[in-house]
């Protein structure tokens, strides 16, 4: 094989499930699926996968055989097959297409091999793939890759954006998941751009009177909603405000809608266009090429766009097409994802009625990480790390809380006269010239430290780690030794008034002295303020709870 372009050689990631799958084919699964986010590059991953079986395949005298469902699949397919693999012949057997003699791979619609006789005539097969592999639950892929041995032991895989399938039976294809990406590593990677939303409010949209059929929201019906509900006007203001420099692609649930959203653009001076499945084949490949060059700033589309469409430059979707489902709410999303010179980040409106029963997939469903819900107009790398953050915070919180009760029991119950800084560290105070704190590392274990006015902070020699209880025990020795009068609690002098000093000094550091205080009461608050301060500023020194 020739050398491979540095386009298409693999990123770390498509080289991952490159080996995931051919390490999953030496046990007893033979059917595995991968599941990248839209604009992973799959077609890059299943083509490297080809190059890497070529002499598998050679040595056997197979073929390679590529199933996808749709014509715009097949043709990126193949495209992207040659481009990898310059040296082999692609042959694509759709319709009346049958080009599968004398090639080395084979591209074929479910479709034309749901007939008996067209599958019949192809053979040697010895690596089968299987793009958008959620739909591989339906019989008719199944009877397919039956026939082409894949419950025989022929090497098979599945690639897909997201393994949903509303009624089910994936379980029944596919053994297990030899390798997954989530969204928000490929857009910590660079490789895909961040996403924030906003809501599209359509103040007469009642969601509520939709059926469901399948877990999700009935098209016909939803249809009819967003119609009656003037939803296509407020759709393109919202777009005039909110994306009005931006080209976009909106989603709706039937062809009357797409239309008619298209209509509300153009009215609205946004140059607009729609498409639906059973749009005459050059009308649709004029009104996409169209879109690409920029002649059109937005597409509307009845569900046509979810698979195959790659158009980089998408920086807004709009889904008006609200939906429960989680994956064909990351289809939709997925097409603006990608990169492209000059585009910041993708944008999605979605568009929902004043309020509804059913709960509608949202940005954070792109993710198979638990966010809240995004504020509005954060972005989805924003929200995941406030959650780790938060997760963080919780984490800390709990483990404090319990060190605290910990912490609070042993020392509230020793007679020395332990304060704590307004950072929580705990400390013994010996005038002002002098105090010792406690020190906690990473093992948890407690080291003691010194402060004093003339040599700053000093660690002992030797230096041990302690328990609490131990280097607490520790710490009050040496404070007995330096200044008895002042580490103990029940020291005389502080059950009587406060002096006029503290007070002054009190009041020039604005310190709150509550009423009643003693002058032990009034000497912690100093204490506390002067040895907060003091290892506040000694910076280099971790001082640890």
């Amino acid at each position: 094989m020739s050398e491979l372009p540095e386009t298409f050689k693999p990123r770390p990631y498509q080289a991952a499930a490159i080996q995931a799958l051919i390490d999953g084919w030496k046990t007893t699964h033979t059917r595995l699926a991968v599941v990248l986010p839209t604009g992973a590059g799959k077609t890059v991953v299943f083509s490297n996968l080809i190059r890497a079986h070529l002499a598998t395949l050679a040595a056997a005298g197979e073929r390679a055989l590529v199933i996808a469902h749709r014509e715009e699949l097949l043709l990126q397919a193949a495209a992207k097959i040659r481009a990898v693999c310059p040296d082999l012949k692609v042959g694509i057997v759709k319709a009346e297409k049958n080009e599968h003699h004398d090639v080395d791979v084979i591209v074929a619609s479910i479709q034309t091999l749901a007939v008996e006789r067209r599958r019949q005539a192809i053979g040697r097969i010895g690596l089968i793939i299987v793009d958008e592999c959620h739909h591989a639950a339906a019989d008719s892929y199944q009877e397919v890759l039956e026939h082409f041995g894949a419950w025989r032991g022929v090497p098979t895989a599945g690639f897909t954006a997201t393994m949903t399938r509303s009624d089910g039976g994936l379980a029944d294809v596919w053994h297990e998941v030899a390798y997954t990406l989530d969204i928000l590593d490929m857009i910590s990677d660079g490789y895909l751009c961040n996403v924030r939303g906003k809501r599209v409010t359509v103040d007469g949209l009642n969601l509520d009177d939709v059926k469901t059929r399948n877990g999700d929201l009935q098209e016909g019906q939803l249809g009819q909603a967003l119609e009656d509900s003037g939803a296509a006007k407020v759709i393109a203001e919202a777009y005039l405000e909110h994306a009005a420099d931006r080209p976009g692609v909106v989603f709706t649930p039937t062809v009357a809608t797409a239309q008619t959203v298209a209509d509300a653009f153009n009215a609205a001076g946004i140059r607009a266009a729609a498409v639906w499945g059973d749009m005459p084949r050059d009308e649709r490949a004029k009104t996409l090429e169209d879109y690409r060059s920029g002649d059109l700033q937005v597409l509307t589309n009845c569900m046509v766009l979810t698979e195959g469409f790659d158009a980089p430059h998408t920086s807004c979707i709009v889904i008006a097409r609200p939906t429960k489902s989680a994956g064909l709410y990351c289809q939709m999303v997925g097409r603006g994802l990608r990169l492209h010179e000059g585009k910041r980040d993708a944008l999605v409106l979605d568009v929902m009625g004043a309020s509804t029963r059913h709960k509608l997939a949202s940005i954070v469903d792109l993710t198979g990480r638990d966010l809240a819900a995004l504020k509005e107009d954060q972005s989805l790398l924003d929200a995941a790390e406030d959650a780790v953050r938060e997760q963080e915070a919780k984490e800390k919180r709990a483990a404090l809380a319990k060190l605290e009760f910990e912490d609070i029991d042993l020392f509230n119950n020793s007679k020395a006269r332990w304060l704590r800084t307004d950072s929580g560290t705990w400390f013994i105070p010996l005038g002002s010239e002098m105090f010792l704190f406690l020190v906690r590392d990473e093992a948890g274990l407690y080291r003691v430290r010194r402060w004093d006015s003339g040599l700053g902070i000093r660690p002992p020699a030797p230096d041990p780690a302690w328990p609490l209880s131990e280097a607490m025990a520790w710490t009050e020795i040496h404070a007995r030794r330096l200044a008895p009068a002042l580490m103990s609690r029940s020291a005389r002098w502080r059950s009587s008034a406060p002096s006029p000093k503290q007070l002054a000094f009190c009041r020039h550091q604005g310190i709150t002295v509550p009423r009643g205080s003693t002058a032990g009461d009034v000497s912690d608050l100093q204490a506390i303020r002067l040895v907060s301060s003091t290892l506040f500023r000694a910076t280099a020194v971790p001082v640890a709870a």
